[in-house]
């Protein structure tokens, strides 16, 4: 009889040996160092903790982070006290984690470290985090200058079949929109395809449509990241998360809704460059702007502004800050959420577990603030605190929802805040919206006087009746301009992406607290009378302003008309 010896049988037979002798030995090394063991071969790998700790360092130092729950971190090591492993538990410990060191076998170690090929270039820190390397967004945003460009970048990764196809396609459709300057992402399922699109200047622009299948995965991820549960798919959903630049850190709120098809996912960016503006930058008309300078230096009273989401009110009330700013001056803020980190300045941020505009102001004002800004009053009690906080020494900055400056009364009054104290807080009521500014690259003028055969275009011929109609109520007449013969139109270009417009800019009015307004007020006047007794203040309409920037050049009337009402 043959003996038939498998070299291969044998070889792993030895391997499994070995493997088992050094479980075994490492078991013991457990109690010499006073670790816990832990063997990673049945155990699973949390990328989230495995990220924290780079591939190289990972096999140099023999470590392998595998678990994270909130702030603690669990480390295996092949020697808990070699320097290399102490150096990797500090870094941890400065970056603010709590590690917690278990010893493992090498053959442990190599299993977590083959866990490395699935990470996809986007690093998730935790949940809640997309974490993208400023070199890698950097190449994005380089690739990615005009919408064009994003769109060949999207087609050419959604084309291709690789296992980070999901984690790719959402990096750039980030940082895309990063890019351009986009204020949100919109993500709307149809029945055979997935359309995204980008607000860019306030308008929404189609970008890419790409299969469902595709669509399933990003969905998954980005619920992942923004801390939403995944099996919830008839429910609206809210969540978060934060991309970790170098530039800084910007956050994303993400809303999911159910709809037809599928869930919609829209998600908004948090630029703090976006609001990064001054006061004398948002357009405000010359004559409002030396009123709020006046205004913002006094100790107390309320300025509110007021608009629909997306006029830019935050931006206001952020510029109202750091022109008020000093060191010898207390600000708190509460927020939701907040949008911009201002150094010496107390910001604190609302949640849904019961901490709202009204606790949070609660609390402001027992922490003896000089100025206190809420990001919006919403109902009668923080109304209430509000004003008489502004009763009471200090200077408050609000906004509240109305449709103009004048409806903030009525809409006080209907809070249930008493008029008789109104006038004695609030000193400037502030309506604001944005429009675009027209393209200084490609932008056409347009003549608003008839040529030789006496002809205007009918459209044209609009626009110079509704122009001079509102020239000619403006009461300073030192602000109308003495030549009306010409506005511009967008034409459309590569560095507008096609649109005629690039960059936005406010259209301002305002009501200033006088005794006219303050008698209308305790009558319990609506929004016209107030405008009624707001004549002679000699402050712009939002439409009176709006007029001057079209014969100024700096926006359309067609882009006027689709932010307020031209035609009374």
């Amino acid at each position: 009889m043959t003996l038939q010896f498998d070299d291969d049988k044998q070889n792993r037979r030895m391997t499994d040996l070995l493997h088992r002798e050094e479980e075994d030995l490492v078991q013991l090394l457990a109690g010499k160092y006073n670790v816990e063991y832990i063997s990673l071969m049945a155990s699973p790998i949390n990328t989230d903790a495995l990220r924290l700790v780079d591939e190289q360092t990972s096999r140099d130092s023999l470590v392998a982070a595998f678990s994270l729950i909130d702030k603690k971190i669990k480390v295996a090591a092949r020697n808990p006290e070699s320097p290399k492993t102490q150096a990797v538990v500090e870094k941890l410990k400065t970056a603010g984690y709590e590690p917690i060191i278990h010893i493992a076998s090498v053959q442990s170690l190599e299993k977590a470290w083959k866990s490395y090929k699935d990470l996809s270039f986007a690093l998730e820190s935790k949940a809640g985090s997309l974490e993208i390397s400023g070199d890698e967004i950097s190449g994005i945003i380089e690739n990615a200058k005009s919408l064009p460009a994003v769109v060949k970048e999207l087609e050419s990764i959604v084309a291709a079949k690789k296992s980070y196809r999901t984690s790719r396609i959402l990096e750039i459709v980030v940082a895309g929109a990063l890019a351009l300057n986009a204020s949100d992402i919109h993500l709307e399922p149809e029945e055979g395809y997935v359309r995204l699109r980008y607000r860019l200047d306030g308008v929404l622009q189609d970008v890419i449509r790409f299969d469902n299948s595709t669509y399933a995965l990003i969905l998954s991820r980005i619920k992942l990241i923004s801390g939403m549960k995944l099996n919830i798919k008839k429910d609206a959903q809210d969540g978060r998360f934060s991309i970790l630049l170098k530039i800084g850190e910007i956050e994303v709120r993400v809303s999911i809704l159910p709809g037809a098809y599928n869930e919609s996912i829209v998600m908004r960016l948090l630029n703090p460059n976006s609001i990064n503006v001054s006061l004398e930058e948002l357009g405000i008309p010359p004559k409002l702007l030396k009123v709020l300078l006046e205004e913002i230096n006094r100790p107390d009273g309320m300025i509110l502004t007021t608009g629909p989401t997306g006029s830019g009110k935050t931006t206001t009330l952020y510029a109202f800050l750091k022109k008020v700013h000093t060191t010898d001056v207390k600000i708190i803020t509460i927020e939701d959420p907040v949008e911009y980190h201002l150094p010496g300045i107390v910001q604190t941020q609302v949640n849904d577990k019961g901490y709202t505009f009204l606790e949070g102001l609660r609390a402001a004002v027992r922490q003896d603030p000089d100025i206190i800004m809420v990001g919006e009053i919403r109902d009668n009690e923080t109304a209430d605190i509000a004003i008489n906080s502004a009763l009471t020494g200090h200077l408050v900055f609000s906004t509240i929802h109305t449709n103009d400056a004048a409806g903030t009364f009525p809409r006080l009054i209907e809070l249930g805040v008493n008029p008789k104290i109104i006038p004695s807080a609030l000193r400037v009521s502030m309506g604001q919206r944005l429009v675009r500014r027209l393209c200084k690259y490609c932008k056409k003028e347009v003549s608003l006087v008839a040529g030789a055969d006496g002809v205007l275009d009918p459209i044209i011929a609009k626009n110079v009746k509704e122009i001079e109609r509102t020239i000619a109520v403006i009461e300073d007449r030192d602000l109308v301009p003495a030549e009306r013969t010409k506005m511009w139109v967008p034409v459309g270009c590569d560095k507008c992406n096609k649109t005629g417009y690039k960059g936005r800019m406010g259209v301002y009015e305002a009501v200033r607290m006088t005794r006219e307004i303050e008698a209308a007020v305790q009558k319990n006047s609506s929004d016209r009378e107030i405008w009624e007794a707001a004549k002679g203040q000699g402050l712009l309409t939002m439409k009176q302003d709006g007029i001057l920037k079209v014969l100024a050049g700096v926006t359309s009337m067609d882009e006027l008309g689709r932010v307020i009402a031209l035609e009374d």
